[in-house]
């Protein structure tokens, strides 16, 4: 072989590097759009008046480009929990459709499941009713460098239990006198305790609640509780203002989302999240790739068809 042949061959292997590459980028950006997913053609008529009430949304391309940049310095703060033996735990609370979910999804979507747990708690059972409220909550805690995310937490007494009579006046009234003082136990134990709550209108809650209503892929977002929350909006707000005025305490404040703009409220509350934590590069070991060991002995045996998952796509 010349070394003619050599260039091209140099050549050939850098063009395919280039193009595993850009379709790696691709099927990551991919990752992303799917998570965008309009709504579909049935919607459409809705997706008009919801566009309408937005005018002023973030350009796609510069949304998402803000937000790898943030999940960039996410994976920072990760590697800085790990390194540090942090504990960090994030509470996410707010009106039904208010966003939640998206924020938990964008924050933990690039990030090691071993460092960052989304805890999400059904209803609680018979068996848990009669413990100490706060019992179910306490095994989801993290250990030294775990971040844990709460998709509604211990407040559930303070809003839906409260509103929707699940809990007497005299469990809400002991739940107010316990929560300060628990959280100050998690402060005082090296938790770094971040409370969000996610707020939007009256109007924007009834749209999302439409376009769930009409999208197949989110139905079942929708819950019985959701659809009461529409009724009872009054006594969700006044349970709201009773929870910040009670609750809000300096180890542990309660800090407001705006989450109409969906978009804008993601950037935001991982923006101020970064911020809290005072958070910096780690050391770490460069990485190589080992050489393949390649054994002369070896033959590679031929496993039967039906072990294979058919390929129709």
């Amino acid at each position: 072989m010349d070394s003619e042949d050599l260039k091209r061959g140099a050549a050939a292997g850098s063009q395919a590097a280039a193009d595993w590459l850009r379709a790696e980028i691709e099927d990551s950006l991919d990752e992303d759009y799917e998570l965008e997913l309009s709504p579909p053609d049935l919607t459409g008529e809705l997706a008009k008046v919801y566009k309408s009430a937005h005018p002023q949304a973030l350009d796609r391309l510069g949304y998402f480009r803000e937000l790898l940049r943030l999940q960039s310095e996410l994976i920072k703060l990760q590697n800085w929990v790990a390194h540090r033996r942090e504990k960090v735990v994030v509470l996410f609370e707010g009106r039904d459709a208010a966003g939640k979910g998206g924020v938990i999804k964008r924050i933990s979507q690039r990030l090691n499941p071993r460092i960052v747990r989304v805890v999400a708690l059904p209803a609680p059972s018979d068996r848990e009713k009669t413990q100490w409220y706060f019992q179910r909550y306490v095994p989801h805690l993290p250990a030294g460098g775990e971040i844990v995310l709460f998709d509604r937490s211990w407040y559930n007494r303070a809003g839906v239990e409260r509103v929707m009579g699940f809990a007497k006046p005299d469990e809400v009234e002991q739940f107010f006198e316990d929560v300060p003082e628990f959280e100050r136990m998690l402060a005082r134990s090296g938790i770094r305790l971040v409370k969000y709550w996610f707020s939007i209108t009256d109007e924007e809650q009834q749209m999302r609640f439409m376009m769930r209503i009409h999208d197949p892929l989110k139905q079942w977002k929708l819950s019985p509780m959701d659809l009461q929350s529409r009724v009872r909006w009054e006594q969700y707000t006044k349970a709201k203002e009773d929870m910040f005025a009670r609750t809000s305490i300096p180890e542990a404040p309660w800090y407001i989302v705006e989450g109409n703009d969906k978009k804008r409220a993601r950037l935001n509350c991982i923006s101020h999240l970064l911020s809290l934590i005072p958070y910096e590069d780690v050391p770490y070991e460069e990485i190589t790739l080992p050489e393949r060991v390649f054994n002369p002995q070896y033959e590679r045996q031929t496993l039967p068809s039906e072990l294979y998952v058919p390929q129709r796509y």
